[in-house]
């Protein structure tokens, strides 16, 4: 009878130790799934500020093209002579390649250097010049 309980007591305990290493394993097993979890949720939120970067710069670009589509081309006559005075004491020898006015009565001009550079300039009906 003592060989009896003395197998039963070894038996469990055997078992106990087995129980015990199925835990641990199960708990590693969780820790690193919970840290996968972890990482994923990262990312997700790193991607997220990415795109809402990209997207709040779009607008900004959207709002700033908007700002000169109001700019219609006209024809190179109908630039007032103030304009082209201005242009000619600022820059002497540019010349106006293409001429955009909005309904505010402001010029944007897209000038030719004597030196071959371009650029944009824009200035009111009167020929002072304006910052854009």
């Amino acid at each position: 009878m003592k060989k009896l309980v003395l197998v039963t007591v070894m038996s469990l305990g055997s078992l106990t130790a087995f129980a015990q290493e199925v835990v641990a394993e199960e708990v590693s097993t969780e820790s690193i799934s919970t840290e996968a979890v972890a990482e994923e949720v990262v990312a997700e939120e790193a991607t997220e500020a990415v795109e809402a970067t990209e997207e709040a710069t779009e607008v900004v670009a959207e709002e700033a093209v908007e700002g000169q589509e109001g700019f219609n081309e006209v024809a190179l006559e109908e630039v007032p002579e103030a304009i082209t005075t201005a242009l000619e004491a600022a820059h002497p020898g540019a010349t106006i390649s293409k001429a955009y006015t909005n309904e505010s009565a402001q010029y944007k001009l897209e000038v030719a250097t004597a030196e071959g550079e371009t650029s944009e300039l824009y200035a009111d009906a009167e020929g002072n010049w304006i910052e854009m």
